[in-house]
């Protein structure tokens, strides 16, 4: 949460934090992953056998690294638009007999060599958990409910047993399942309204929780401020004590997704449009809070979360999704992506999880070689933030001038504050106060008042020379800096930067 009051040019701004105003929990898994069979994330990314870098399973060494690095809590799979034609049997079993299919999504090819149990196994060895879509698209029930029991049950069935038989006794207890993906856009395979959408989801729910009560299910929503969104809240969040076996403590649906990727041509209009991802969080929130509501969900039942699992800064334009979208990042990416998590830390209360779409070489902070790995400007602030951004939101109060320029979208303009400061702040559990301040200004340096910090003050700062340097294998244009700051007088922060400053208060 951030308090903003707008100040006139040439007045002195500051930012006031308290680290007793704590608001609300950060879900660790804010910072989770995202692994799709598109591009190069999987072939070539996460899964590289023969290659020197990779261990004995085929699985790329440096980028477990950099991924244990994030202490990254949960990673989604195996989409995305893939899911919908993906059928889970085809990547299970000997892997000489697993047949190669056509892939409608980004028009390839799948050979199915990397599935199920390849992936978890993967996550085991990075230290994650696994979040499995389902496929809404030319998938079936009975396919679902398979697919959860061959994962998560110790029962002697059919299913179960063929996990055994393939090589894996105690089940992977996958606890995160996606109601489909995208279900209401138009380049999806097996489009549906949000009617039909709606229905099935609900009595999908309804079996997946009988075949397995421990799940957590995640409604396929669209961008949180759609009437997709709208309609589906209010029909799959309800009370259904047959579908739950008389329980007042749990429901069918746990959490509701929603995905925006951001862009601009233009510095400051791209590193402003994660805005509008706080609107959209706090309208999904109230939908949310409205379904609760209309449908009598008492107050024993928790309340629905919101699993932003997908968002980045990403245009295909300049990136296509056939091509693999091996998004080429720059230093006003890497701002843009700070703001998105600034706003993650601030909304807080209402977010359950959120996956940077994707992990490795996809609109990726990563890119692998043959020979190595390549950091690009937006892995740094997201290091960060992994690191330090945990605990508890911590409320603060930003006085500074505002930007009021165009926007992109258009709407953020009129609806949402567009300071040039954009903070968050966070408390961990050993007491340290780390607070993010992003200036999105290309040209002009801050020189602030900081009420509430006590020296001796950690500083670290990601910038660059100018707002459109990138990093190569060979130069490393964008990276971190790290300071020390007595906490006396005021602070300046420099023009197109990520600042985060740690103190004990």
């Amino acid at each position: 949460m951030a308090a903003f009051t707008r100040i006139a040019e040439g007045d002195v701004p500051s930012i006031s934090v308290d680290p007793s105003h704590v608001i609300s929990r950060i879900n660790d898994n804010t910072y989770g992953g995202f692994t799709e069979h598109m591009g190069r994330c999987i072939y070539g990314g996460i899964y590289d056998p023969g290659n020197p870098l990779s261990d004995e399973n085929g699985f790329r060494k440096d980028v477990i690294e950099a991924l244990q690095e994030l202490k990254v809590p949960v990673v989604r799979y195996p989409g995305g638009n893939f899911v919908a034609t993906y059928h889970w049997l085809d990547g299970v079993g000997p892997k000489d007999q697993r047949p190669r299919r056509r892939e409608l999504a980004w028009q390839g090819y799948e050979s199915n060599e990397f599935g199920t149990d390849e992936f978890l196994r993967w996550c085991e060895v990075v230290g994650t958990e696994a979040f499995f879509a389902l496929n809404f698209g030319t998938g079936t029930l009975d396919e679902a409910l398979a697919w959860v029991e061959y994962c998560n049950l110790s029962s002697d069935t059919h299913y179960a047993n063929l996990r055994r038989k393939n090589g894996r006794e105690k089940p992977y207890n996958v606890k995160y399942w996606a109601l489909g993906n995208e279900m209401w856009g138009p380049w999806q395979v097996g489009q549906m309204t949000k009617e039909d959408y709606a229905k099935k989801a609900y009595q999908w729910a309804k079996a997946l929780k009988l075949m397995d009560p421990s799940i957590v299910l995640i409604l396929c929503g669209e961008t949180g401020h759609s009437t997709w969104d709208a309609y589906v809240l209010k029909e799959c969040i309800r009370w259904d004590l047959h579908g739950l076996g008389g329980d007042m403590t749990a429901s069918l649906i746990d959490m509701h997704s929603i995905h925006i990727y951001t862009a601009s041509k233009e510095h400051v209009k791209n590193a402003i449009a994660p805005r509008s991802a706080e609107r959209a969080i706090e309208i999904t929130a109230s939908l949310i809070d409205l379904a609760r509501i209309e449908n009598k969900v008492p107050s024993s039942v928790p309340r629905q979360g919101i699993c932003f699992d997908e968002w980045n800064v990403w245009d295909p334009a300049r990136a296509p999704g056939e091509e693999g979208a091996e998004e080429k990042y720059t230093l006003s990416d890497a701002l843009a992506v700070s703001v998105w998590l600034n706003v993650f830390i601030r909304q807080s209360k209402y977010i359950s999880m959120a996956n940077i779409a994707q992990s490795v070489n996809v609109i990726s902070p990563l890119m692998t070689t043959k020979t190595g790995i390549l950091k690009q400007t937006t892995w740094w602030p997201l290091l960060l933030f992994c690191k330090y951004m945990r605990g508890s939101t911590v409320a603060v109060h930003v006085r500074c001038e505002e930007y009021d320029g165009p926007t992109e979208p258009l709407w953020i303009r009129g609806t949402v504050d567009t300071p040039w400061l954009d903070v968050s702040a966070a408390i961990d559990d050993q007491g340290v106060l780390s607070m993010a301040v992003v200036n999105v200004h290309e040209t002009k340096s801050f020189s602030v008042d900081l009420k509430g910090i006590k020296g001796p003050v950690d500083v670290y700062t990601v910038t660059g020379s100018d707002v459109a340097c990138v990093n190569t294998a060979e130069e490393s244009a964008v990276g971190i800096s790290e300071t020390k700051w007595d906490g006396n007088g005021r602070f300046e922060f420099p023009k197109h930067s990520l600042t985060m400053l740690r103190w004990t208060p």
